[in-house]
């Protein structure tokens, strides 16, 4: 009863569509006064569906200018291993590094690579074009959510994260096993944790040892999320309308930034871009830092209100949302796709 109880009151935890489903009308009556189920294709016009899901992140990466995001490149399931390790050497990336797929999100099928075994075990298992992106060793992974009125010069940020992937610290006895199971967060994920980490499962963990249970700094993925809402600042702001205003026509969503402290990302120095997210980014800010549900409500509610007025202007501009057919096809295969990837997720363990 204890803990029926306590899922119940620990509304962090719920499902997404059992967070969402009490706000379905008000999404609904943006759709009416739009007169446009997919209204929100209309806010970032450069990105695929406005990024509300299924948009390539090549094509978010190829809106950025190169020196703002890690070497990467892409690979076709069908390329030999060897073509894989020619593109290495060409870009200069060493292992480790990170693997993820070009479609896609919620951290599924990303990886840590570390050498030539675990390549070939992902690129034999991998069923679509994926991602190679060099490893970033900057100590500190923040997240920016980051909006602008196309009228508007100046844009607005509703919040700032420091986010730090789900991991545990070694005793020198205890099994990785018993860790996870100690751990607030991993013992919800033990059966998907224990498909990644067979090997390192039942041995000890050294003692003082961070040992990295995933590298998606994920919500759902177990992450811890710190509040810097009082270091948003008018440098920070700035940093990001420069960046949002480099053609890449990136209204509203959110930056996944490494960077080696706050002070010297608001100085625009020592920080890259991992990705970003489009209109379907949630503003994941009320997770870990304090809100209340209602609270919760509220901030969802403030940024969706952000997102109609933005499609709107853009539509007035001429940007068309996408038309019910297209934009049921498109939302029904990327669905199929992510059903289809965190099978082929499990399997490669």
């Amino acid at each position: 009863m204890k803990n029926i109880l306590q899922r119940i009151t620990n509304w962090e935890a719920w499902p997404f569509k059992l967070l969402y489903t009490p706000l379905s009308v008000f999404w609904l009556w943006y759709v009416i006064k739009s007169k446009a189920v997919w209204f929100f294709t209309s806010s970032n016009p450069k990105i695929t569906f406005g990024g509300m899901e299924g948009e390539p992140k090549k094509e978010m990466y190829d809106l950025l200018p190169k020196e703002l995001y890690p070497p990467t490149f892409t690979v076709l399931p069908s390329e030999d291993i060897v073509i894989v390790q020619e593109k290495l050497l060409l870009h200069n990336i060493q292992y480790p590094f990170i693997v993820k797929p070009e479609v896609g999100g919620q951290g599924i099928l990303l990886r840590k690579i570390n050498n030539l075994h675990e390549l070939q075990h992902y690129h034999s298992l991998m069923q679509w074009e994926y991602i190679v992106q060099q490893l970033v060793q900057y100590p500190m992974e923040v997240s920016v959510f980051y909006i602008r009125h196309p009228a508007e010069s100046k844009g607005i940020i509703t919040g700032f994260l420091h986010k730090i992937p789900l991991q545990v610290t070694g005793n020198g006895k205890d099994t990785l096993e018993t860790l996870v199971k100690q751990h607030p967060k991993g013992n919800k994920l033990l059966k998907s944790l224990r498909a990644k980490h067979t090997d390192a499962w039942m041995q000890p963990v050294t003692e003082g040892e961070k040992y990295m249970l995933s590298y998606a700094a994920n919500h759902n993925r177990g992450a811890r999320f710190i509040d810097l809402k009082n270091e948003i600042d008018g440098r920070l702001v700035n940093l990001f309308d420069d960046i949002s205003s480099t053609g890449n026509e990136f209204y509203y969503g959110r930056y996944d930034i490494m960077c080696t402290n706050v002070e010297d990302f608001k100085a625009g120095k020592n920080f890259t871009i991992l990705e970003y997210n489009g209109c379907g980014a949630e503003p994941n800010h009320f997770y870990d830092t304090g809100y209340t549900l209602s609270g919760a409500y509220k901030e969802i509610l403030k940024h969706w209100k952000a997102l109609y007025h933005i499609s709107k202007y853009n539509r007035q501009r001429g940007v068309e949302p996408w038309p019910l057919n297209k934009g049921r096809k498109f939302l029904t295969d990327s669905r199929k796709l992510t059903t289809a990837m965190k099978a082929i997720d499990l399997k490669i363990g």
